[in-house]
């Protein structure tokens, strides 16, 4: 698939770890980056090529470890889910999601 420069821009600055064309290659985990690391520029430019419903999408359903106590809150009030979901936790086959320690609850 070919994409603007633009759009290229945007994943190389938030997709750091990989190339641009690799953190579009599935665009519901680069929204999750995005939604956890763009700058409000970045948004801006990303609401070009993403619609609000492919952002609601990343939302419901994230890649757990990716998205921050402060971004999770963030999109979820902008998008009037009140009150705000427990973020996404990792799945370990065999250990029990109940004694595993939260060492980022959330604020009250």
């Amino acid at each position: 698939m070919i994409h603007s420069d633009e759009l290229l821009a945007v994943a190389k600055r938030i997709f750091w770890f990989g190339t641009p064309e690799e953190a579009l290659e599935f665009p519901l985990r680069f929204l999750t980056y995005a939604m956890t690391y763009a700058t409000d520029e970045d948004i801006e430019i990303l609401k070009k090529y993403f619609s609000d419903e492919e952002f609601k999408a990343a939302l419901d359903n994230p890649a757990p470890g990716i998205f921050d106590q402060s971004s999770w809150a963030k999109w979820n009030q902008h998008y009037g889910r009140n009150p705000i979901p427990p973020l996404p936790k990792r799945q370990i086959p065999g250990v029990d999601p109940a004694e595993v320690a939260d060492f980022f609850p959330a604020k009250s």
